[in-house]
């Protein structure tokens, strides 16, 4: 039963809706004796309805009181909540360090890469700060560590590739953030890309654009320092050497097995060449490619993300590391930035080097491997992923009734093989181009061209009768194969046939026809394939080691 309370005013209130009032009128007071002559004594009731009054309006100045202190409270809550928040973003934006590229002439660039995104990853060899430990401390820093990170348009996934230092490549003409001008150069090392004659990071921006047709949208630069850091921020980096390392060059010493290292450690790791493989830089790439895979993993385990103090050790170190461009010169755009690799399932990042041979004019440089690098490179130009995922799940087929005769039952696992497509051989099918434009000189420059789309074994063949249209004649068996070939070349899909009786037997045949001479230059396909023989890191392969 409810106890009725007095209001402020000493009215009474029934907290009980719907219930009526109750009234004491006179005619209804008890009968008693008369009350005596002088001051009216109040009546026992009235004593208890006084100190009911008294005891709810104490309450109710209590409860204001408390009310405002809550409010006050909170507020200082919210009003130090965003004034931290307010000083983090402002001690985050002045960590950074932002460079305007100068890129020059747009149309001289690669075609946008729509949706996906791609950001250069630069590691210089500055010592800036580091003292003799590390080399001579005002040497000047170099492209000694570089990755282009492709992130696919719908996030599913990423490529990562590694550009050797020693890598010798055409440097073109630049300019750096102070306006210098630096002429090019024909025949460079990639590192010298970077710090020699004040090249700043816009011309190593240049460089990688030039040489594998693939846009940069973005670039961050991080120096020794950052390794350092960054890997002690996130409470160490685990990593795995197949054998036990001693390297005096890098300072590394290392017991076979796994470690977490951090710090100087993690600096030496990184930086060991001489100790493993057959050394050199080659050797040391796959080592930053297992660091920086064990790096993502442990940056997006719950151990960090669920740990305010790591993330803010995390976030104070890389944003005082990092260089960027202007395009991502803010808190605010770089956290948009890590947001879409967050997206990313580490299972789908796959960490590769660009395909190099020995350069045969100084045996301590490499050169591009041609058409492999090619391949690579207009792969991740066309958005298409190295890292193989599973075709999407199908419903599963009613269930056939037991009756004991096995050709009744269902044949799932032929159902599922013939639903995966066959492997395209690009590289090994035999294909003749025959011109039929009518002009000289067609089939030369179309066999190099294939060729360095991945058909290896493309081969200048007789003239043929003249014809209007370009056409792949195709034996049984080669179905895919001639479908990239079209592909490549940019060809409609009735462009295909089968052979007939007349055709010769054995692989493809391209016959050129008078539309080659007056079809603009297109965009080059997208290889359906990675190189063979590609080296290949997954970001979630917890396995990898030194050796």
């Amino acid at each position: 039963m409810h106890e009725e309370q007095p209001e402020a005013g000493g009215s009474r209130v029934d907290p009980s809706p719907g219930v009526p009032r109750q009234r004491r009128r006179a005619a209804e007071a008890p009968a008693g004796p008369a009350a005596p002559t002088g001051p009216a004594a109040p009546p026992v009731e009235g004593r208890r309805d006084s100190r009911r009054r008294a005891a709810a309006i104490a309450k109710r100045t209590r409860r204001r009181r408390a009310l405002k202190w809550t409010a006050g409270a909170g507020a200082l809550v919210m009003v130090a909540g965003c004034g931290g928040a307010y000083y983090l973003y402002r001690h985050f934006n002045d960590n950074l360090t932002s460079v305007k590229v100068q890129l020059g002439d747009e149309s001289e660039r690669p075609a946008a890469a729509g949706d996906a995104l791609n950001v250069l990853v630069i590691g210089t060899d500055s010592r800036e700060g580091l003292g003799r430990e590390y080399g001579d401390e005002g040497s000047t820093g170099h492209a000694d560590t570089t990755l282009l990170f492709h992130i696919a348009k719908d996030r599913s996934n990423a490529t990562v590739i590694s550009l050797p230092r020693d890598l010798m490549v055409p440097i073109p003409e630049c300019q750096n953030a102070q306006g210098k001008k630096i002429p090019g150069s024909a025949r460079n090392e990639f590192n010298n890309s970077l710090g020699q004659e004040g090249r700043d990071a816009g011309c190593t921006w240049k460089t990688v654009e030039k040489i594998t047709g693939i846009r940069v949208d973005h670039f961050v630069q991080v120096n020794f320092e950052a390794v350092k850091t960054l890997s002690t921020a996130v409470g160490g980096v685990e990593v795995c050497a197949a054998k036990d390392i001693n390297d005096s060059g890098s300072h590394l010493r290392m017991s076979k097995g796994r470690h977490v290292v951090q710090g100087d450690e993690a600096l030496a790791f990184v930086r060991t060449r001489h100790a493993v493989g057959q050394g050199g830089d080659l050797t040391r790439i796959p080592l930053q490619q297992q660091f920086i895979s064990s790096m993502i993993r442990k940056i997006k385990s719950d151990d960090t993300l669920t740990s305010p103090s790591k993330l803010y050790k995390l976030a104070d170190a890389a944003t005082k590391a990092l260089t960027v461009d202007s395009g991502i010169g803010s808190v605010d755009k770089l956290k948009d930035l890590a947001l879409d690799i967050s997206k990313v399932d580490t299972k789908n990042i796959t960490f590769t080097t660009a395909p190099v041979l020995d350069d045969p004019k100084d045996e301590n440089r490499v050169i591009l491997k041609q058409p492999d690098a090619g391949q690579l490179f207009a792969m991740v130009a066309g958005d298409r992923s190295l890292t193989e995922t599973a075709a999407p799940a199908t419903p599963d087929a009613p269930a056939a009734p037991a009756t004991g005769d096995p050709a009744t039952q269902p044949a799932p696992a032929a159902t599922t093989q013939a639903a995966t497509p066959p492997p395209v051989r690009t590289k090994t099918v035999q294909l003749t181009v025959r011109n039929g434009s009518g002009t000289r000189g067609q089939s030369g420059p179309t066999v190099e061209k294939l060729r360095a789309k991945g058909f290896d074994r493309a081969a200048v063949g007789s003239d043929a009768p003249p014809a209007d249209t370009t056409t792949v004649t195709y034996p049984a068996g080669l179905e895919a194969e001639a479908g990239a070939l079209a592909a490549a070349l940019g060809l409609p899909a009735d462009a295909v046939r089968p052979a007939g009786k007349q055709d010769p037997k054995g692989g493809l045949l391209l016959v050129l026809g008078k539309d080659v001479l007056a079809a603009p230059a297109g965009p080059a396909a997208v290889p359906t394939e990675a190189p063979e023989d590609l080296q290949r890191v997954q970001a979630d392969d917890t396995d990898v080691c030194a050796k």
